[in-house]
C-alpha cells in the first residue's frame, strides 16, 4: 500500500489532498513561506490523529500540525525542499465537547476556531477572554495554544498559557497523553500541559484543551486618548492602574503612520479627533457589575498628565468604531506589501525607551525610513515594523537590509532584558535568530526536551530549535 493510500484509509479519501488542492496549506498567511508536502490531511479524531503520526513514524515522514495557518512566522508550514512531509491539519476537530459554566471551563477540540469559542461562552453568559485581532476570524484553538497567543486582553487575563486548565496531546510517537483536567489546583507532580503550550507542534499535536472562563462583563467604559508620545503613554497606564486597578482590560498605543495606513487602505475610517496626532492610545474598562465605568474613566484621564485630548464612552458601537483603527492595522500593513516585522515585548517602564532607541537607530541607518509601531502596551509587547514609504523601493529594501534591521532592533531589546518573540513565536522566521538571545543553557534544555519527545525529530522540524 503507498503512503498516499494508507493516509487515506486512516482519515478517508475525501480528506487528503494532493497536488494543487493543498497548496494554501502550504503557504503562510503573510505569503512568506511556501513548502511541499506529500499530503495535506483533515482527521476526524483523536485516534486518527494518533494513527496518521504512527504511519509517519513507520516511514520517517515528517509531521507538520496544523490548525487555521495564521502562523506570522512560518512556523505552521511545511519546509521547502523540506523532504517528506505531511501536514496534519486539525480544522475537522471543530467541536465544542462540554461547557461547565459553574466550573467557568469549557473543553473544546483544537480546531475549534476561537471565534465560536467566544459565541459559546457568550450564549452561557460568560467569557473566553483571550483577544486576538486581525487572523481572530480564521484562528484556531489548537494554533492559539500552541503558539501561546496574546493580544489584547493579556493586561488583564494573560497569555493563553493562564487560561489552559488541561490538553490532549498526541505524542511523536503516536501515543496519546490524556490530560484534560478542569481542576484549578493539582498539585500531583510536573506540569506536562506547559511543555506543549507555546512549543508551536514540535513536541506533539494538541488535539482538545480544558479552557477557563471568566464572569462576563456587564458594563463598560472605552476611551480614544491622544498623547504626547510613548512615555507620556506609559506614565498615563501607570496612573489608570493606580486609580482604576483591575477594570483595565485593554491599554493599546497606536503610531500615526499606522492610522495613516488603515485610512488608506481600510474603508469606513476616519481620524478619531479633529487634530492629527502622532500617538493614540485605546484603552478600555470592564466589570461585572453594572456601574458607570466612563464616569470613573474620565475623571482618572482628567487627572493624569500628558494627555492632549480624549473621547470616552459607554456606547459600544462608537467603541468598536475606534477599535476599527486598531484591529486593521495588519490588514492595511498587508495591502501595503511587505516589511520587516517585529513582535517584540520589553518591560512596561522600558518600552518608550526602546520606541526612541530603536527608531534612532533606524532612521540614522536608513534615512527615510518608515516605522509603523502599535502594539499591547498594557504587556510590554509592541509590534515594531520597519520599511520605505515607497512600494517600488520596499521590496528590494527588505531583501537586502531585513538581517541588519534585525540586529538593530533585537540589539536594543535585548539590553532592555526583553524577548525578539513576544506571541507570534519562532517558527522558521527567527528559529536561527534567538540563538543569539538565549543562553547557551536554556538552549540545551530546549534541545534535550525536544529530543527526549521527539528522538526522530520528525515533529515539525526546522522549527522554534
Amino acid at each position: 500500500m503507498t503512503t498516499l493510500n494508507a493516509l487515506a484509509a486512516i482519515a478517508g479519501a475525501d480528506f487528503v489532498l494532493t497536488g494543487d488542492p493543498s497548496a494554501p496549506y502550504c503557504t503562510d498567511w503573510r505569503g512568506r513561506y511556501t513548502g511541499t508536502a506529500l499530503a495535506v490531511v483533515f482527521p476526524a479524531d483523536t485516534q486518527q490523529v494518533s494513527e496518521l503520526v504512527k504511519l509517519c513514524v513507520a516511514n520517517q515522514i515528517a509531521i507538520v500540525p496544523q490548525g487555521g495557518n495564521t502562523s506570522l512566522c512560518g512556523g505552521s508550514v511545511p519546509l521547502a525542499n523540506g523532504g517528506n512531509q505531511v501536514v496534519i491539519n486539525l480544522s475537522r476537530m471543530n467541536r465544542i465537547l462540554a461547557l461547565d459554566a459553574t466550573n467557568y471551563t469549557v473543553t473544546v477540540e483544537a480546531g475549534c476556531k476561537l471565534a465560536a469559542l467566544h459565541e459559546a461562552a457568550e450564549r452561557a453568559e460568560r467569557l473566553f477572554p483571550l483577544g486576538l485581532t486581525a487572523i481572530a476570524p480564521h484562528c484556531e484553538i489548537g494554533g492559539n495554544l500552541s503558539t501561546n497567543a496574546g493580544g489584547i486582553g493579556v493586561l488583564r487575563y494573560g497569555n493563553a498559557r493562564d487560561l489552559v486548565l488541561g490538553l490532549e496531546v498526541v505524542l511523536p510517537d503516536g501515543r496519546v497523553w490524556s490530560g484534560l483536567r478542569s481542576l484549578r489546583k493539582d498539585n500531583s507532580g510536573y506540569d506536562l500541559k506547559h511543555l506543549f503550550i507555546g512549543a508551536e507542534g514540535t513536541l506533539g499535536i494538541i488535539t482538545a484543551a480544558v479552557l477557563k472562563l471568566v464572569p462576563r462583563p456587564k458594563s463598560m467604559a472605552t476611551a480614544c486618548i491622544a498623547v504626547h508620545d510613548p512615555a507620556a503613554a506609559v506614565a498615563l497606564l501607570s496612573h489608570l492602574r493606580a486609580t482604576c486597578g483591575d477594570k483595565i482590560a485593554a491599554f493599546e498605543i497606536i503610531s500615526r503612520s499606522c492610522l495613516d495606513l488603515v485610512f488608506r487602505h481600510i474603508p469606513d475610517t476616519d481620524e478619531p479627533f479633529a487634530e492629527k496626532h502622532e500617538w493614540v492610545v485605546i484603552t478600555q474598562l470592564t466589570d461585572v457589575l453594572h456601574v458607570p465605568l466612563d464616569a470613573a474613566l474620565r475623571d482618572a484621564l482628567v487627572s493624569s498628565g500628558g494627555v492632549i485630548e480624549f473621547e470616552d464612552t459607554a456606547d459600544k458601537g462608537q467603541a468598536e468604531r475606534w477599535w476599527r483603527l486598531r484591529k486593521n492595522i495588519s490588514e492595511a500593513q498587508k495591502r501595503e506589501g511587505v516589511s520587516i516585522k517585529h513582535d517584540v515585548s520589553v518591560p512596561i517602564s522600558h518600552v518608550a525607551e526602546f520606541i526612541a532607541r530603536a527608531d534612532a537607530a533606524l532612521c540614522n541607518a536608513y534615512p527615510g525610513i518608515r516605522i509603523v509601531a502599535f502594539g499591547h502596551m498594557g504587556d510590554g509587547n509592541i509590534h515594531y515594523n520597519a520599511s520605505m514609504p515607497d512600494a517600488a523601493r520596499n521590496k528590494v529594501f527588505v531583501e537586502q537590509h531585513e538581517h541588519d534591521v534585525n540586529r538593530i532592533v533585537y540589539e536594543v531589546v535585548g539590553e532592555l532584558n526583553g524577548s525578539i518573540s513576544a506571541e507570534h513565536g519562532l517558527g522558521q522566521l527567527k528559529r536561527d535568530e534567538i540563538t543569539r538571545y538565549k543562553s547557551s543553557l536554556e538552549l540545551e534544555l530546549m534541545r534535550g526536551i525536544k529530543h527526549s519527545l521527539d528522538p526522530l525529530g520528525l515533529m515539525n522540524p526546522g522549527k522554534v530549535v
